[in-house]
């Protein structure tokens, strides 16, 4: 097939490593030609490490990144492909501006997917004079290494469009939970429940970050804690997220003081160096300032 994934940021490159991986041919499109060598240089960097641990060999490796293309035009990144999946940040306005135009330049019987991770499919999709061919494609991070992909099924998503995004899950040699379309469909909204249950832990002074992620690590041999997931997340996402769903679904995703302290502090996690966390060289290296804790 022929697959142009829109947003070369750390989901967009990741989903297009795999499916490219997978045999098929990949065009990887983002706004500035920056992005899109950083996401081909992620990709490179991704594929030789998978053959230094042996995973893939070096020829695979190297055909898998002679399938990505990178682009900056729209209408070329789009044209003639058979799915086009948007990971563009997690804003509803963007999202369905993606949405329209791609259905200006693909083809008609293109598939249109969204990697949105708790936003409705149903709304993104609500702006296309087809929406039958729109379904949810919500991979993890790391994309190359996770094996999960949630198959959001909106209002409007036909039969068709829905076994071809199973085929495609199979096919890339991922494992697909299938949901309908509710706020945070399954896996966010019972990640971010967690995580924020975590933060209030930490914010009344039950545990520190480090002791509650010990906790779920050995005692639920989850393979990293609610708290160092959230710095891996970004801390503004998860903020994003807990709005999105207290506006949704009501109090009980009411976002913790000491995340919106953080936030506005400029403490988003390992992408800014410090969040639970203080973070070097991509590693969690200690608990940041535990004066956060007892402060609701």
């Amino acid at each position: 097939m022929h697959v142009c994934v829109l947003g070369a940021g750390t989901m967009g490159h990741g989903i297009a490593q795999v499916t490219a991986t997978a045999g098929h041919d990949v065009r990887l499109r983002d706004v500035e030609r920056e992005f899109v060598d950083d996401g081909l240089d992620a990709i490179r960097s991704n594929l030789d490490g998978g053959v230094e641990r042996e995973k893939l060999t070096a020829a695979a490796a190297d055909a898998a990144f002679d399938r990505i293309e990178g682009h900056t035009d729209l209408a070329d990144a789009v044209s003639g492909a058979d799915l086009v999946v948007e990971a563009v940040p997690e804003d509803i306005d963007i999202k369905q501006e993606t949405f329209r135009d791609v259905e200006e330049h693909a083809a008609d019987d293109a598939v249109i997917a969204s990697n949105t991770s708790s936003l409705s499919v149903t709304e993104i999709a609500s702006v296309l004079s087809d929406p039958s061919r729109a379904v949810g494609l919500h991979f993890f991070n790391p994309v190359h290494i996770m094996g999960l992909v949630e198959i959001v099924v909106a209002e409007q998503t036909g039969e068709t469009t829905r076994e071809f995004a199973r085929e495609f899950v199979s096919d890339i040699d991922k494992t697909a939970v299938e949901v309908t379309d509710s706020p945070g469909f399954a896996s966010s909204r019972l990640g971010v429940a967690l995580g924020c249950e975590a933060i209030r832990m930490v914010e009344t002074g039950v545990a520190t970050a480090e002791d509650i992620d010990a906790a779920m690590e050995l005692g639920y041999r989850h393979p990293m804690g609610p708290l160092e997931l959230t710095d891996v997340v970004g801390l503004d996402v998860r903020l994003d997220i807990l709005e999105y769903l207290r506006e949704e679904l009501g109090e009980r995703f009411r976002p913790p003081q000491v995340l919106k302290r953080k936030v506005r502090a400029g403490n988003l996690g390992k992408k800014s160096g410090e969040g639970f966390y203080v973070w070097e060289d991509g590693e969690a290296v200690r608990p940041a300032d535990s004066s956060e804790e007892g402060r609701p």
